[in-house]
């Protein structure tokens, strides 16, 4: 698998978004993309962590797929230039602008459970992105939208270098203040951020930050 770096900036202006909204460190964000629409979000003081799933909207059983998307671009990581694909095969949004380079997608969000597996029992109690992901779903109307829909995510911003015998490293973040990238929506696309409280690993220098998202419809 590939691990090239790809950074592509934009000419999109903020001043002329159609939507502009900071997501704070810890909160949730779910919203809908039509097709054509573009997505930035903005990594407002450097290393923070986006936890991102995808739904087509139309169908959310077919939500994103880390695996789909990797088979497709041979690929590992994402860049500008990668598209993310549904279980199904079905192309959701590309990234078409991006000043990171890299983003994880293998490395899954935090949980209740995982926190006290990487790191101690008494973590159980602290907030974590899965808690944010079903918070948004249970804010959702509509009914398709449940517990069973929490999907493999995107983590944007994060560093997780893959190891020579496959394993994973949660290292560093790579990104700095106003680092940002930008999806294009193909289809009519859901999407569902926790932006990552997480207090126990180096992937946001244990610093939990604000980030930034902003829409155009073009």
């Amino acid at each position: 698998m590939q691990t090239v770096f790809n950074r592509i900036e934009s000419s999109r202006r903020p001043e002329e978004a159609v939507y502009d909204e900071t997501v704070l460190a810890g909160d949730g964000w779910m919203h809908q993309l039509r097709p054509g629409q573009v997505l930035r979000i903005v990594d407002l003081e450097g290393n923070q962590a986006a936890d991102t799933i995808f739904y087509d909207a139309d169908n959310p059983e077919d939500h994103y797929s880390a695996v789909a998307t990797i088979a497709a671009q041979g690929n590992v990581y994402l860049t500008a230039g990668s598209v993310l694909r549904a279980e199904s095969g079905k192309p959701l949004v590309e990234i078409v602008a991006d000043t990171c380079g890299r983003h994880d997608t293998v490395g899954g969000s935090c949980s209740a459970q995982s926190n006290t597996v990487r790191y101690a029992h008494e973590k159980l109690h602290m907030h974590n992105c899965r808690d944010t992901f079903m918070l948004q779903l249970s804010k959702q109307q509509d009914v398709r939208y449940t517990k069973r829909d929490l999907a493999p995510n995107v983590n944007f911003f994060m560093n997780v270098p893959l190891s020579e015998d496959g394993g994973l490293t949660f290292a560093d973040g790579i990104s700095s203040p106003g680092t940002y990238v930008e999806l294009k929506a193909i289809a009519h696309t859901m999407v569902l951020i926790s932006n990552c409280p997480q207090l126990n690993n180096p992937c946001n220098a244990y610093n939990p930050t604000p980030v930034r998202v902003l829409i155009w419809n073009q």
